[in-house]
């Protein structure tokens, strides 16, 4: 299984719920086992720079593929990337 999490900051803070809610188009992707968009807490007092974080769970890479080659990726990335600042990924694999 693939962890793919993506941190996001918004350069707006008024911006912050129209950009979460292009984050939450990709919550209808079918391609993930398991997708999840939630505000960060902001519990670590050492970072504060993340606004948002989208974490999801794919079966294997040709699963993570197929999220980022379907159209409610995309449709994502057109209303989240106009208005973000940063934009961080990671992918891993847990044994």
């Amino acid at each position: 299984m693939i962890r793919h999490v993506v941190f996001f900051s918004v350069r707006d803070p008024a911006d912050l719920g129209a950009v979460e809610a292009g984050l939450r188009i990709l919550e209808s992707n079918p391609h993930a086992s398991r997708l999840a968009v939630r505000r960060n807490l902001r519990r670590d007092g050492l970072s504060g720079e993340v606004d948002l974080v989208v974490y999801g769970e794919f079966a294997d890479e040709a699963a993570l593929d197929a999220y980022k080659a379907h159209p409610t990726y995309a449709a994502s990335i057109a209303a989240v990337r106009p208005l973000r600042d940063l934009r961080i990924a990671a992918d891993f694999t847990l044994d």
